[in-house]
């Protein structure tokens, strides 16, 4: 899959016309002036030039936290991390809970509610709001974060003030309904990649601390970003990551010459260039959650699950995890496109995104010798059995 239109479907969905027009906006040529402002804010996601499968892998991730993330290959310097922390203003809202539990009113209708949560029941039961909505927020993990950074731990400042001790949660609680990203994933020391896989797969992780314990939500969506110059990437974690984009450098001169121009007067007012873009990133943002909500209606038709798992059988991919995350992200390229009902076409879109890097050759090795062995095995009781006899 490439930026160009012969490899998506006959009639671009309104995602790809979206980011292809984005992409071919200009610059306007009378800026507001600068107010001097020092906050610093992402590189607009609309005005990444080309990038279009990774743009909509993206997407298509906050679309659908099913997929499960989007893992970005390439060398440096092609906007992997700028297009990621780029997602900030198009992150859709998502409910929040204002008890120390984490507690939500989906919990409450638990029949153990009242003992499991005392203090949010009660208020709960006042009729007082135990949650809010706020933006989904993308949180970091930097690769020099200890293990305690990551699951959490003791307190010590409170410990050593106050005189009391106090498990506090780590990033990956933080992250939970969240995107959690990865810069340079492969690079991560094992014990944080077992963290991440355990909270990953239960959605939830348990922390010890001596007499002390706590159980914390972890369901977020993981992306990673690597360059494969550096290192390969664990196989479990690989695995756990839905859509895999190769990202690489843009060849055509007009696209680089607008890089450059962009990157340039991002740089010498910030501020100015992001309020260019301020209306096309709304709009976006509108469309996502409205894609959100038609997601939970929108299905596939027959059709395209026939299509989709022959493609699988055909590609022999092990992993079951391949069509999930194939037909997850089709319904999530239909919604996002104001249909609720996925195609062929939508597999078509995803496919290779969603397939990519799923076999294994030392599997199918592996697989192959135990057969050769079975046959031994087999022939072996042949030849005894007709001694015997």
């Amino acid at each position: 899959m490439s930026d160009t239109l012969s490899d998506m479907p006959a009639e671009p969905s309104a995602l790809v016309r979206l980011l292809q027009a984005a992409g071919a906006q200009r610059i306007l040529s009378a800026p507001p002036p600068d107010l001097g402002l020092a906050e610093r804010r992402p590189f607009p996601f609309l005005a990444i030039v080309g990038q279009l499968e990774m743009r909509i892998a993206l997407l298509l991730a906050v679309i659908n936290p099913a997929i499960g993330g989007v893992l970005l290959i390439g060398p440096r310097g092609t906007a992997k991390t700028t297009a990621v922390r780029s997602l900030v203003d198009l992150l859709p809202d998502e409910e929040v809970s204002d008890c120390e539990e984490g507690v939500l009113p989906e919990d409450l209708q638990s029949p153990d509610a009242a003992y499991l949560y005392p203090d949010c029941y009660e208020r709960y039961q006042r009729g007082e709001a135990i949650s809010h909505y706020e933006p989904v927020k993308l949180i970091e993990l930097p690769l020099n974060a200890r293990l305690e950074d990551v699951v959490g731990g003791i307190n010590e400042r409170i410990a050593v003030q106050q005189n009391r001790v106090r498990l506090e949660r780590g990033i990956l609680a933080r992250a939970d309904k969240n995107l959690l990203y990865i810069d340079e994933i492969n690079l991560l020391d094992d014990t944080i990649v077992d963290a991440i896989l355990d909270a990953a797969a239960q959605g939830s992780y348990t922390v010890r601390r001596g007499a002390m314990s706590g159980t914390y939500r972890s369901r977020f969506v993981l992306i990673g970003s690597m360059n494969p110059e550096e290192g390969r990437l664990r196989p479990q974690i690989l695995d756990r990551l839905g859509l895999r984009v190769n990202v690489r450098g843009l060849m055509s001169l007009e696209e680089r010459r607008l890089v450059y121009e962009r990157v340039r007067q991002y740089r010498q007012n910030s501020v100015a260039f992001i309020r260019q873009w301020e209306r096309w990133t709304a709009e976006t943002r509108e469309d996502i959650m409205a894609a959100r909500e038609l997601l939970k209606e929108t299905t596939l038709d027959d059709e395209a699950v026939r299509v989709g798992l022959e493609l699988v059988q055909a590609l022999e991919i092990d992993s079951h995890r391949a069509e999930y995350t194939m037909f997850e992200a089709a319904r999530a390229y239909a919604a996002s496109d104001g249909r609720d009902v996925a195609t062929v076409a939508d597999i078509r879109a995803v496919a290779p995104m969603a397939l990519r890097q799923r076999r294994s050759e030392f599997m199918t090795r592996f697989f192959q010798a135990q057969d050769s062995e079975d046959a031994q095995i087999r022939a072996y009781i042949d030849r005894l059995a007709g001694k015997t006899g």
